[in-house]
């Protein structure tokens, strides 16, 4: 068996992927800022439609995810990549509340914004452009 994959349809899978991805998330609403602050708004208005989309991608999901992994390699790399640590630790505790927290103030989490700068929406530009500015940061941060 072949050790390194096809790299060009492995280049055009992860294309597809990507745009499918896009487009789920476009048409589900995720990337309007106003439906995703509106479904963590638990004391307000409450709008319950975005847990339609995450039961929908778990029912897909598990069930894909346990055949997946029954096999030796996956079909377009020599091996999976999976997470090797189990440890719940203060660094990932802490950036899960700041994902959550930038997460329901400006409603948009990296994949959402990434796919509603097509929009040229300068609100999402800005939030992309604060979001690369904290990832750079972190890692400098992390480098000192």
């Amino acid at each position: 068996m072949n050790e390194r994959p096809n790299q060009p349809l492995a280049l055009i899978s992860v294309f597809v992927s990507g745009l499918l991805f896009g487009l789920g998330l476009a048409v589900s609403a995720m990337v309007n800022p106003a439906k995703v602050i509106g479904f963590l708004d638990l004391a307000g208005n409450w709008d319950p439609s975005l847990a339609l989309v995450m039961a929908g991608g778990l029912a897909i999901t598990l069930p894909a995810f346990r055949l997946v992994l029954k096999r030796d390699r996956p079909l377009l790399e020599s091996r999976f990549f999976l997470p090797t640590s189990k440890d719940v630790d203060k660094r990932l505790l802490s950036g899960a509340m700041l994902f959550g927290i930038g997460w329901g103030l400006a409603g948009l989490c990296p994949g959402p914004a990434l796919t509603s700068l097509v929009t040229l929406n300068g609100s999402v530009w800005l939030f992309f452009a604060a979001m690369i500015g904290g990832m750079l940061l972190h890692r400098f941060a992390l480098e000192s």
